[in-house]
């Protein structure tokens, strides 16, 4: 079949063409091939040709070569039968959790368009847990999870009570709405349904997978990751954006299925377009190989007779919307739109009935297409492949095909049940398919044991998920001893202790290569490009030039063993990594240790999203918030002072946050995060803020260890005398500023200070909750007293608390602080550029201020007189009448 829609008036000339093309092929190889096309391509547009060859092909199937790419015949039917069983328990769990007024929601149509791909996908290319290499990495598109679960119900992973309990979960018994690896931990890989973050996460994870090969940590082999995902899905910034780095990284073990039913929820995706041909373009634009699968076989009869390419023409200039419509109205309007009025037209589909037009199927319903396209893709070498499948959103769903609410549809009417069953040769009754009967075939049918043979070869379940991870013997306390100790008379900062940490872990014998450092592109402002020449920056293909930068002790170094993966400006991209990092122990059961260190301000803020998917996915590693706080970075402005990375911190369950101020805190919480993550195997992971400001760090005061992992801890005690006390707390950089206002009110008012600080205020407050939730629920035994609570009795004063963050986050622990006379200062508002002293006298976070509220609080204490807090207002120099910083 022709590839275009040109009539061709001179064959002969046209096979001359050919069979020089197929000369210079057999005779100089394809590369010559591919040169003088690209010359005589740009010879042409030189001279005003609009050439169509390249980014954008024909509106047809693109040819696949070869009789291999064939279901065997002797299968084809009762995969076909076990496709049936599959299609109806999806939709029954659906209608039966919306029965009766249940109203839990779910989705029918999103699977019935893409049951085909899936089907064939379980019975002849999805490799499970027991395959020689491994299991493939499958991203389910997330709407379509009813589909996975009648599957698995088929295949007897899951049971009817489990499946009559869909979007039922609190009791255990039920089956998460979407895919969600941390609700269901043994059978979800990946969490998707958030839509855009799937593909992303996969090319990074596609890309991992090759950085453990290149450092010999596992093998790839034959392996694949798949993603499933929408055409509407497409219009997500994160699904297309890193297209290029497959191409670039050359991941061959990477193939997107694009479902493209043309539909999103509310209507068409394009339909004033071609939405299949835009993703064309920017696929094949971006270096992917591209296959699309458009028309089913029984199409390929009337393209053949299209010698003219007329029909191909028109459907070439339809849009979507129409395609839509076509679907939508069944066969009379088929043949009406399509080839009536036409004698050229008409003839092609000449004898046929209606009922043998509407068989004209999309190719995505095609299993025989379905399977070529999927065969082709997976032996294609050196380039990522995605696979555009033209569908029908509610295939078979009767008046929901097509239509444009056919995503909200929950339920079929009694004819539309019958309608269903029949169309998919489902093997129930009448009384059977109106009670919503879930189904499965008999142990000793050929149904059954041909799910069970081809699940064998294919190396077992899918999805499957490995729980549990491999446990490292990480470095004991004694190795930390060094970042225990004063620096002396050296300033250095967080990130300058960290580096310094970090530096040490990837020497260590034990778990060194474990170690996956993750920056975007910032290794230089954060002080790590030590690291370039220990242990070099990770490239598929090496270094291909001589740096700028050789000469200097620390050159820019790539490698193809490198340890570092250096993103470039993307914290999508990076935190992509770090999430396939951070689940290694899962999906490849090799346990690795990631630190991502990031702009704080570019952190949860901007991919906070991906990060909720990070718990979802049970990710176990560390995020570092470099440049943390409000008035830490000075110079830099609004767009990059972080007052809130730890207040959105709090929103994430499985995250333990900290703000710690010195090197031995940042080594206790480090050390604390590995014993707990991989040797007690908890699914957590760290966010840890650092900072950029030098000062001169001190000794671990003795016995702060658990303080320091609870979150609190009293750094220094007031001296005892019958002057008056104030419990003065704070966390990061202001700590200093905390021990400072100490200092001024002893030297300016002989009032003695409690120095706490309160690294963790989270972690507090997550252990209040767990106090009041046991005192609610035991009445009768005896109270727990949250932890800060405890530490805090028998110290007197009004309590200050300063830090770097919006006044919300240390008001978490208000309630936990015995003393009632709680003053909290804090960054709300925007940032912006000047000196660290004086943004801190803006947001009213210093020393001077933190000193006034003390003063302030002894007085409403009637500890001292108000003549006081005056006397420290003009001692201080502190305006009165400046404007509110929160709305300045």
């Amino acid at each position: 079949m022709s590839n275009t829609i040109f009539h061709d008036q001179d064959p002969a000339e046209t096979k001359d063409w050919l069979d020089s093309i197929d000369g210079v092929i057999a005779k100089e190889g394809a590369q010559k091939v591919d040169y003088l096309l690209s010359e005589l391509t740009q010879s042409a547009r030189k001279q005003g040709v609009n050439t169509s060859p390249g980014v954008i092909s024909p509106y047809t199937n693109t040819p696949i070569q070869g009789t291999a790419a064939t279901i065997p015949p002797e299968e084809s039917l009762i995969a076909r039968n076990v496709a049936a069983f599959v299609r109806w328990n999806a939709m029954v769990m659906v209608a039966r959790a919306n029965a009766e007024g249940k109203g839990l929601g779910g989705h029918i149509a999103s699977y019935s368009s893409a049951s085909a791909m899936y089907e064939v996908g379980y019975n002849w290319f999805f490799k499970g847990p027991q395959a020689e290499n491994g299991a493939d990495l499958v991203y389910f598109q997330g709407h379509s999870s009813p589909g996975m679960y009648a599957r698995a119900y088929v295949e007897g992973r899951l049971t009817e009570e489990q499946l009559d309990n869909f979007r039922q979960e609190v009791d255990g018994k039920g089956l998460s709405s979407y895919p969600h690896p941390y609700l269901m931990p043994d059978f979800w890989q990946f969490p998707t349904v958030s839509m855009g973050l799937g593909p992303s996460m996969a090319i990074y994870q596609a890309r991992f997978m090759k950085y453990m090969e290149s450092r010999e940590l596992m093998k790839v082999g034959d392996r694949k990751v798949w993603v499933f995902m929408g055409d509407g899905e497409s219009d997500e910034p994160e699904s297309l954006a890193a297209l290029t780095l497959a191409t670039r990284e050359h991941l061959d073990n990477l193939i997107f299925v694009v479902n493209c039913n043309l539909q999103r929820l509310d209507g068409p995706v394009r339909g004033n377009g071609k939405i299949i041909q835009e993703l064309e373009g920017k696929f094949r634009g971006a270096g992917w190989n591209v296959i699309k699968v458009i028309w089913g076989t029984e199409w390929d009869e009337i393209f053949e007779k299209d010698t003219k390419g007329i029909l191909l023409q028109k459907l070439s200039t339809m849009v979507d919307g129409e395609f839509q419509t076509l679907q939508s109205r069944g066969p009379t309007y088929l043949r009406e739109k399509l080839f009536s009025g036409d004698e050229y037209l008409e003839a092609l589909i000449e004898g046929k009935s209606d009922k043998e037009l509407w068989q004209l199927s999309r190719g995505g319903h095609d299993p025989r297409k379905v399977y070529a396209a999927f065969h082709e893709a997976s032996k294609h070498k050196n380039e990522p492949t995605v696979i555009l499948f033209k569908t029908v959103k509610g295939f078979g769903m009767g008046s929901g095909e097509a239509s444009m609410g056919a995503h909200n549809q929950k339920h079929l009417d009694g004819e539309e049940l019958l309608a269903f069953r029949d169309h998919f040769h489902v093997p129930i009754t009448d009384e059977q398919a109106k009670s919503l009967a879930f189904i499965k075939p008999d142990p000793e049918s050929k149904e059954a044991k041909f799910i069970a043979r081809r699940r064998e070869a294919m190396g077992g379940p899918v999805p499957f998920r490995h729980s549990k991870g491999e446990k490292l013997n990480v470095p004991e306390a004694k190795e930390y001893d060094d970042m225990l100790t004063s620096s002396g008379e050296r300033e250095l900062s967080t990130t300058m202790a960290f580096v310094r940490l970090l530096t040490k872990l990837v020497k260590d014998k034990n778990i060194g290569n474990r170690v996956v450092p993750i920056i975007p592109d910032e290794a230089r402002t954060f002080g790590m490009e030590g690291l370039f020449r220990q242990i070099g920056i990770y490239s598929s293909v090496g270094q291909l030039y001589e740096p700028q930068d050789k000469e200097a002790f620390l050159w820019y170094r790539e490698d193809v063993k490198g340890q570092i993966l250096e993103e470039g400006l993307t914290e999508a991209g990076a935190i992509s990594s770090w999430i396939a990092a951070a689940t290694s122990y899962a999906n490849h059961q090799k346990t690795m240790i990631p630190f991502y260190a990031f702009y704080s301000m570019f952190g949860f803020q901007r991919v906070g999203d991906f990060i909720w998917a990070a718990g979802d996915s049970r990710a176990k590693g560390f995020l570092m918030g470099a440049t943390a706080g409000r008035t830490t970075l000075n110079g830099e402005g609004l767009q990059h002072e972080d007052g809130h990375g730890l207040l959105l911190a709090a929103t994430h369950p499985s995250c333990q946050a900290y703000d710690p101020t010195f090197s031995y805190e940042l080594a206790i919480i480090i050390e604390d995060g590995l014993k707990r993550m991989f040797v007690d195997d908890e699914n957590i992971f760290y966010y840890i803020t650092l900072m950029n400001e030098n000062y001169i760090h001190p000794e671990m005061p003795k016995g702060v260890e658990e303080g320091i992992k609870k979150g609190a801890y009293l750094f220094r005690k007031a001296k005892k005398s019958k002057a008056p006390v104030v419990q003065l707390m704070g966390s990061g950089t202001i700590l200093r500023e905390v021990l400072a206002a100490a200092d001024l009110l002893q030297k300016d008012f002989g009032v003695e200070s409690d120095i706490w600080s309160i690294l963790g205020v989270n972690e507090l407050h997550r252990d209040g909750i767990a106090a009041d939730r046991y005192n609610l629920t035991h009445p009768e035994q005896e109270k727990q007293v949250a932890y800060l609570t405890k530490v805090m009795e028998g110290h007197t004063g009004p309590v200050v608390i300063s830090t770097d963050y919006l006044r919300a986050y240390p008001e978490q622990i208000r309630r936990l602080i015995p003393q009632k006379n709680v003053t909290i200062l804090g960054t709300d508002g925007f940032g912006r550029s000047d000196f660290r002293h004086a943004l801190r006298r803006f947001f009213e976070v210093d020393r001077f201020y933190i000193a006034l509220a003390a003063l302030k609080g002894l007085s409403d204490e009637g500890t001292i007189p108000a003549k006081k807090v005056r006397e420290a207002i003009e001692l201080y120099h502190i305006d009165i009448d400046k404007p509110n910083p929160l709305l300045s």
